[in-house]
């Protein structure tokens, strides 16, 4: 394992020693294209990497490089057609892609990441990429007037690194920091900054084949090889980009989209591209947001509704209870009397158009402000604001509104109803209290009792 592990730095150093005393059209090609491939094993064998797009995404990724380093370095050593050129930068086009959905996966192995947080790493890489396109790509494509290709590939090369980057960048500020996420940003960033040197030096004609820079690129893959093999912190990860970040990537896309507005020809156009993308993607995160929001809302007042009756729940009383205690009023606890025969004589489900119908006429029977729960089954309860007579009143009221018999399917149905009421004393003990005012009253039939 050791081996695979550090098989690419030695070849990297046996490759430095060769190209310095003794360089060779082998050691340019074939020893220098041998590290990519010690990378690939090395990625390919580190332990304890349990998501399943990180290793094959990223090996894959190094994979299409080296084929494309090899094509490049033969092309250029035996003067090969502009076609091999091109099939060349194609490959190294094709290693972005693969990158940049493997290597956040090795940050987030342990962890769903959701749709939000997605959107936000998108936004934030957006948003730095579209930053990165003003500065830095503007300098490259006037040198590539007339030809496509070559303007094409000037102008995705360093777009492609500013997102991987950018991404990145996005995913470690998501993750926090870690050894893993340390090696893979200094991987990606040493890879980028080779290519940017690469361009300029291309633009200006000062490029030759095995020069130094071209170690910057072997550098960054065994860079991030290297993060495979380290710890990260998927057990203490964060959740999340910070909302400030956001804001940056969403107000620096605005002012940049502003500017070019007034100055049309100062910016390349296709940084039009990113930018837009930001504020669609923030338009669409405002609209997800919402949504949850609304759901969460939704979810919080169906935990707090009783499902049969609409009316508040035993959750919604107790909570309710807790904000009465410096209240004058009482609290009715109603259970009623006979509910059971009827279940069994008619079915559940005449049961539950009964408790329907005797919410309806409780609900008409109590005064504005009143709260009237369901404690489940046949026991309902009511938190009164008022005197404590005007609860006494309350209550026989409640209690009327059963006087007279349920007409369901053809079925007369009577029902009876014991009430407790207990007077809110500013004890937390109110519910205890009508509890047991309640099943006094049931007990010794007297309809209503108060405490």
């Amino acid at each position: 394992m050791r081996v695979a592990r550090f098989s690419g730095a030695s070849l990297l150093s046996i490759y430095l020693i060769l190209h310095l005393l003794f360089p060779t059209v082998v050691s340019e090609i074939f020893l220098y294209n041998l590290i990519p491939i010690a990378s690939i094993i090395g990625i390919s064998l580190a332990p304890h990497i349990s998501d399943r797009f990180a290793k094959p995404n990223v090996a894959s990724a190094v994979s299409l490089w080296a084929v494309a380093s090899t094509i490049g370095s033969i092309t250029i050593f035996y003067s090969m057609s502009s076609a091999s050129s091109f099939i060349s930068n194609l490959f190294y086009l094709l290693f972005y892609p693969l990158a940049i959905i493997g290597l956040p996966r090795l940050l987030a192995a342990n962890r769903k990441i959701s749709v939000i947080e997605f959107v936000d790493s998108s936004i934030f890489g957006l948003g730095l990429s579209t930053l990165g396109s003003a500065l830095f790509a503007k300098p490259l494509l006037p040198h590539f007037d007339g030809n496509i290709g070559k303007t094409f590939f000037a102008i995705m090369f360093p777009l492609a690194d500013l997102v991987l980057v950018c991404v990145v960048i996005a995913a470690v500020s998501m993750q926090g920091i870690s050894r893993r996420g340390a090696f893979m940003s200094m991987g990606v960033i040493v890879f980028a900054l080779t290519d940017f040197l690469y361009l300029w030096q291309s633009i200006n004609g000062v490029y030759f084949m095995g020069s130094v820079l071209d170690v910057g690129w072997v550098i960054g893959i065994l860079f991030i090889a290297e993060s495979f093999w380290q710890l990260g912190i998927d057990s203490k990860a964060r959740e999340g980009i910070s909302p400030i970040l956001i804001s940056i990537s969403v107000s620096l896309s605005a002012t940049l989209l502003a500017l070019i507005a007034m100055r049309p020809d100062y910016f390349p156009r296709f940084v039009l591209i990113p930018a837009i993308a930001t504020l669609i993607l923030a338009f669409a995160r405002m609209a997800l947001a919402l949504s949850q929001a609304r759901n969460i809302g939704q979810e919080r007042l169906l935990a707090r509704t009783d499902e049969l009756t609409g009316l508040p729940n035993r959750r919604r009383l107790v909570t309710e209870i807790d904000a009465f205690v410096l209240k004058e009023g009482a609290l009715l606890l109603l259970d009623l009397d006979g509910f059971k025969p009827i279940n069994d004589a008619f079915g559940h489900e005449t049961g539950d158009r009964v408790l329907q119908q005797v919410a309806l006429r409780f609900e008409r029977a109590l005064p504005h402000g009143a709260l009237l729960a369901r404690l489940g089954g046949d026991e309902f309860g009511v938190l009164y604001e008022g005197g404590h007579e005007s609860a006494v009143e309350v209550a026989l009221a409640l209690r009327a509104t059963l006087s007279y018999p349920f007409h369901i399917n053809n079925q007369e149905i009577k029902l009876g109803v014991s009430i407790g009421v207990a007077k809110n004393t500013g004890e937390k003990d109110l519910l205890v209290r009508a509890d047991n005012a309640m099943y006094k009253a049931k007990r010794e039939g007297l309809g209503v009792y108060r405490l």
